[in-house]
């Protein structure tokens, strides 16, 4: 991997790691403010950094994990974009992981890779997991 590729996965797992502790600033601090969103459990997409972050502040404490990984990722760089897509696996008070897909757009503007757009669903159990 290329350094922005480096960059890119530091970034996310950073977030990750604050988020799987109930802590949604992580993804807040690198998110654009043009950022789109869109997970199982919003109607619509969400539009823009303060959409974002009236959504996250309800979840604020509210998540939790104690193991979690990152799995099978891939960043696939254009010039100033690039795109994130990676499987997210994370663990609370059972036995059972909860299975995520993701894709995340970055930015490069002014020097920092920033979120534009994120999207998770729900993945499946796989044994290729």
């Amino acid at each position: 991997m290329d350094s922005a590729e480096d960059e890119i996965l530091a970034l996310e797992r950073v977030a990750l790691a604050r988020w799987c502790q109930g802590d949604p600033s992580g993804f807040l601090d690198i998110s654009a403010p043009d950022v789109t969103y869109f997970d199982p459990f919003v109607v619509q997409r969400l539009d823009g950094l303060e959409a974002l972050t009236r959504y996250y502040e309800g979840l604020r404490g509210r998540i939790s994990a104690s193991r979690w990984e990152i799995v099978a990722p891939r960043v696939q760089r254009v010039g100033d974009a690039a795109v994130l897509t990676f499987r997210f696996h994370s663990w609370g008070g059972s036995e059972n992981a909860l299975r995520w897909n993701c894709t995340e757009v970055y930015r490069r503007a002014a020097g920092r890779w920033s979120i534009i757009q994120t999207h998770w669903s729900f993945a499946s159990a796989d044994k290729a997991d």
